[in-house]
């Protein structure tokens, strides 16, 4: 009992303590802020670059594809753990408006919208047609124009019934331009008929999808053996990702070995089967080092904390050298003080948690509405929305994030307490107690 009454008198009794106890709030607000919105974001990114892939790519980024897909296609639907597979056509193209003399490079996705809308999210990131994807390439002021859909941060008028003119280099299988001369360009006129909000920045601002056989058309992959760049599958509900991944890679390379004497069998050796997690890699990779350089800094601003903790509990032990002395005199253990300290600094830790805690969790149920406020009044914004293409910030607090939080807060304090009890273990009563002592 004497241990937690001398604990709660150190505590309150001790001004210095209050240092401490603040040290250790602070901290411990400011981590459980920042590690939940920097978890949120990597988290959403992460589920955002999952729906814009689906659970696994074939393909290769050579933009003269692979043939023979369609084969492929058919296997793969013959399986018990895919529930759908996309073709997808990607390359590059000059796009310009209506009556512009100027054109801007963007990317170009061909997709057959109600069969990638199952292989993956792209239905939900539709405007107008996200309850009836089969209409998204099909202009509400006139479904007989070829539509296109653009991403919701492209540059692009999107006036009705003025078209943009979609130019690109057609390749042969061999990778040298189809046509020579002053025909070498392949271009049609598509018209808007959706826009596309993928929450991926980079997609957002610089993709231009297109119909699947239009698309096909304009990259010149439409011939005798017809092409494609990607596919993508989603596997059942039930299927783990790496045994899908595993599964599909297992038919790939079977089916490249019974179609290696095909003409154009030479386009099977740079595609690759990979997971969504490692396709979109580059991206998802960049993420987590910021969280993990988030993580380290936060890890130096815990080393401050046992710093303080340690001053603290240092400057207590020096001004109670009497207590300590009376305490050992009437029979107090060396493990009993260091107990009684240890206990101490627990107590600071575990108040200190609370009130950041606390705060942390009022501060993040306001942090949209403390952000709308200084957007409104001051155009100023926490995170760049060109960067991290994000709604809200995010602010659903995670409880292993948390536990990982207040668990490294008590053992701070509790190391920043060792030294100082070790110093208060050594000392002898008859030292401690002695007066006027004479050199």
């Amino acid at each position: 009992m004497y241990k937690l009454i001398l604990a709660f008198r150190y505590l309150f009794k001790k001004r210095i303590s209050y240092l401490a106890f603040l040290a250790v709030s602070l901290c411990v607000f400011i981590v459980v802020v920042v590690m939940t919105v920097m978890t949120g974001l990597v988290t959403d990114f992460k589920h955002k670059n999952h729906e814009f892939v689906g659970d696994c790519v074939v393909g290769t980024e050579s933009l003269v594809g692979f043939a023979y897909y369609e084969d492929f296609v058919r296997i793969l639907e013959a399986t018990d753990f895919i529930e759908v597979v996309s073709p997808v056509i990607k390359s590059y193209a000059l796009v310009s408006g209506h009556g512009s003399q100027s054109g801007t490079g963007l990317e170009i996705m061909g997709v057959d919208p109600v069969r990638h809308s199952r292989a993956t999210g792209f239905g939900k990131t539709l405007y107008r047609c996200k309850d009836n994807v089969s209409k998204a390439f099909e202009p509400a002021y006139d479904p007989n124009l070829a539509g296109c859909v653009v991403g919701v941060d492209l540059k692009l008028a999107r006036d009705t019934g003025k078209g943009y003119a979609v130019s690109c280099f057609p390749l042969t299988a061999k990778g040298t331009l189809a046509k020579a001369g002053t025909g070498l360009v392949n271009s049609k006129t598509f018209y808007y008929s959706d826009y596309s909000h993928s929450g991926l920045a980079r997609v957002d601002g610089s993709m231009l999808y297109l119909p699947f056989e239009q698309a096909q058309l304009l990259c010149g992959m439409a011939g005798p053996d017809k092409r494609i760049c990607r596919l993508h599958i989603k596997f059942k509900p039930n299927v783990k990702l790496d045994v899908g991944c595993d599964k599909v890679a297992s038919l790939w390379q079977r089916f490249i070995k019974e179609r290696s004497g095909d003409r154009r069998a030479d386009l099977f050796k740079n595609v690759a089967v990979q997971s969504w997690k490692t396709y979109r890699r580059g991206p998802i990779a960049a993420m987590e080092k910021e969280q993990v350089m988030m993580t380290v800094m936060f890890g130096l601003v815990g080393l401050t904390v046992v710093f303080i903790v340690f001053v603290v509990f240092y400057m207590i032990i020096s001004h109670k050298s009497k207590d300590i002395g009376i305490l050992k005199s009437i029979g107090v253990s060396n493990a009993d003080l260091m107990g009684l300290f240890s206990g101490f600094a627990f107590l600071i830790a575990v108040l200190g948690c609370c009130v950041g805690v606390t705060g942390g969790w009022l501060f993040l149920l306001k942090i949209n509405d403390i952000e709308g406020w200084l957007f409104e009044h001051f155009r100023f914004q926490l995170w760049d929305r060109t960067i991290y293409a994000i709604g809200d910030i995010p602010n659903q607090v995670e409880f292993k994030v948390l536990a990982i939080i207040v668990i490294s807060a008590i053992a701070a304090c509790v190391i920043g307490a060792l030294v100082p009890s070790w110093r208060a273990m050594r000392l002898e009563p008859a030292e401690t107690l002695q007066v006027n002592q004479l050199l």
